[in-house]
């Protein structure tokens, strides 16, 4: 798996990511359990210690399209900070996975209470925001576009 180092948490200065680790649960989640489905409630989300936890998209009459897997260090879930805070995309863990989960409820509450912590775990999600929606287009051109249409080149 390539490293991505935007979507990871080492993207959030260290102060900020220790305050933020301060709110985490450890879970764990076994080979082929859903997270959460496209619509459903955003109300927490991960960051990844170990496994493969793949995003996919609903695609009417057909299996979902998995858009990207994520691996150790990366962040699960983004919708919980954009109203109305439903989940856009699926996921699934694709092997074994060990996480650490966050109340989205609570971390809000935090970076409401805190605008430089707010700040910079807003401008992370963006970063994270930003290349998953690349890499959803690139893969969606890849699946239905006439080849060669997903090269970024």
């Amino acid at each position: 798996m390539r490293t991505r180092p935007p979507t990871q948490v080492t993207a959030l200065p260290p102060e900020f990511r220790a305050r933020l680790m301060e709110h985490a649960q450890e879970v764990g989640f076994a080979e082929g359990t859903r997270l959460f489905n496209e619509g459903g409630v955003a109300d927490r989300f991960w960051i990844m210690k170990s496994g493969v936890v793949t995003l996919d998209l609903h695609v009417p009459g057909r299996q979902a399209a998995v858009v990207e897997s994520l691996g150790s260090g990366e962040l699960v879930g983004w919708s919980w900070m954009v109203r109305p805070h439903q989940w856009h995309l699926g996921a699934e863990a694709m092997t074994p996975v060990r996480a650490y989960q966050f109340d989205a409820a609570e971390v809000r509450t935090l970076m409401d209470a805190d605008p430089a912590l707010g700040s910079a775990v807003g401008a992370w999600v963006t970063q994270v925001l930003a290349h998953r929606l690349q890499a959803a287009r690139i893969r969606l051109l890849d699946l239905y576009a006439p080849h060669g249409s997903g090269s970024t080149v």
